[in-house]
């Protein structure tokens, strides 16, 4: 017992001498003109440049989606969802989130309260810019984790829908006590070490059914193939953060997930459905997995966001059930759907 003491003594004596490194909001140039859109970047409300990635709709568009990608991604989460929105009339804004693709500190992750400051002024933005459009917050992975907390926040986006795509709800709560017991070692005692998937994983785990779409991410110099430790122990609080914020948006919602996702386990994201509201949508794909615009099955889930954002109470084009442990829908969803 007192050797077992001995090394968890010296264990957090290194934490003291490693602190975790996480992104705060800069201060702003002088001169700063605000934040606004610009060719392929945003600038944001700290006059940080985030990358940008547009599809642009002919004419003026009905509707705006703003785009939040997932994990160690970045705007081209959307490239095979938002050129078909754009041929319905929907231009998607999709931005790269901070400390990914071509956004400032690659590699490093970013305070949540910066994360949905900056999907704040995205959403704020699109809708100065298309003030008679539709605006749709679309968040995947851990890009719904940032929306819903950003939702259920005491400010949230100025957006009329929100749409998680199975988002990141995998929090402490929901991991093996050896995995949160091993990454709060991780992030307090070696929080710059890079830590990459091994093989075996890879080969065992996949994202998504889509193999071109795996072998073009592969190839792509701006995804992220590798996480610090601090940043997982981010990402964990995040998922948190997120799943206990699941539910709590004023905005129309409508949770998407696959029956076949790898990476956020079925079973946090039931306790997470559990929390929405009876008027609130979701969907359960039986041969999608977890990047649902990406998967060969995409086009049903491009459609079935397509008539939420129409209307949140329309059947969904797909007839897709709802994830099991959602709560019943509302007697105007149910008519609606032919329940």
């Amino acid at each position: 017992m007192s050797r077992l003491l001995a090394v968890l003594f010296a264990a957090l004596s290194l934490a003291a001498c490693a602190p975790m490194m996480v992104q705060q909001a800069g201060q702003p140039p002088l001169g700063f003109q605000g934040p606004r859109f610009e060719a392929d970047r945003v600038v944001s409300f700290d006059g940080a440049r985030l990358g940008l990635t547009t599809w642009e709709a002919q004419g003026e568009p009905w509707a705006v989606i703003v785009g939040v990608h997932g994990m160690n991604d970045y705007a081209n989460a959307f490239h095979l969802a938002a050129p078909w929105w754009a041929e319905q009339g929907v231009t998607t804004y999709a931005y790269d989130q901070r400390g990914f693709g071509r956004s400032p500190s690659r590699g490093i992750w970013a305070d949540d309260e910066v994360l949905m400051e900056d999907l704040r002024t995205v959403t704020m933005l699109a809708r100065a810019r298309h003030p008679n459009a539709l605006i749709v917050v679309a968040g995947e992975s851990m890009g719904g984790a940032v929306a819903a907390k950003a939702f259920a926040s005491d400010r949230p986006p100025p957006a009329h829908r929100l749409v998680l795509l199975a988002p990141a709800v995998w929090g402490w709560d929901s991991q093996p006590l050896p995995y949160k017991t091993a990454l709060w070692f991780a992030a307090n005692v070696t929080p710059s070490k890079v830590y990459t998937p091994p093989r075996w994983l890879t080969e065992r785990i996949t994202p998504t059914d889509n193999r071109e779409e795996l072998i073009r991410m592969g190839r792509d110099p701006l995804m992220v193939w590798g996480a610090r430790s601090d940043t997982l122990y981010g990402l964990v609080k995040l998922m948190d953060d997120g799943a206990e914020a699941i539910g709590r948006a004023s905005a129309p919602t409508l949770y998407l997930y696959g029956k076949n996702d790898q990476i956020i386990p079925a079973k946090a994201t039931r306790r997470a459905v559990r929390q929405l509201k009876p008027a609130d949508r979701t969907a359960y794909y039986a041969h999608g997995y977890h990047l649902l615009t990406r998967d060969l099955q995409g086009p049903a889930v491009w459609r079935d966001i397509l008539a939420f954002i129409r209307d949140p109470q329309a059947p969904l084009p797909s007839g897709a059930p709802p994830i099991p442990g959602a709560p019943r829908p509302t007697g105007a969803v149910q008519r609606a759907a032919g329940l």
